[in-house]
């Protein structure tokens, strides 16, 4: 297991859209700096969920990590969700928060601020799509569309999964 470099991350980038949009000034040594969907603001004890701006889609050989950035940390931001990305998802990451301030003050997180690392990590084994109730999550038809080919390309047997995954959705 090893933290993917930043010249395989480019080409994992252009070959598989990991990340979509993607800004090169975002690129973070060995990893990305995903940025915020939403202006949000929560208040003191409030939990509420922030949407990244980009799709991330994981291929099959790795899962992806995740580490907020510091400066939210010392603000009192606290994150409740586990800080991984499963192989083969694809969507938009919602992050948990809730506002655990000293000052109880609010905290008002802008439209496009650079949020959280990602770092995509090798695994090991036969891969097996993420295929629960989150895949591609808050992503638009036309987004969906353009991940569908790929998924195709790095899991031979997609269509299948996409099967049993479309039975195992929600209907909300």
């Amino acid at each position: 297991m090893c933290i993917v470099g930043k010249n395989k991350l480019l080409e994992l980038i252009e070959k598989y859209k990991i990340i979509y949009p993607f800004d090169y000034n975002l690129l973070d040594g060995d990893g990305y700096i995903l940025t915020v969907k939403e202006e949000t603001t929560l208040n003191y004890l409030e939990h509420q969920n922030l949407l990244s701006y980009e799709i991330v889609f994981t291929p099959p050989q790795y899962v992806a990590h995740l580490t907020a950035k510091s400066k939210y940390g010392r603000m009192g931001l606290s994150f409740l969700n586990a800080a991984k990305v499963h192989s083969g998802f694809v969507g938009r990451l919602a992050l948990e928060l809730v506002n655990l301030s000293n000052d109880r003050k609010p905290i008002t997180i802008k439209r496009g601020d650079p949020f959280m690392h990602i770092e995509l990590i090798t695994r090991e084994g036969e891969p097996s799509p993420y295929m629960g109730e989150y895949q591609f999550q808050y992503v638009s038809e036309d987004e969906k569309r353009m991940y569908i080919p790929i998924m195709r390309q790095v899991f031979p047997n997609f269509d299948e999964l996409a099967k049993t995954w479309l039975k195992n959705k929600p209907t909300h």
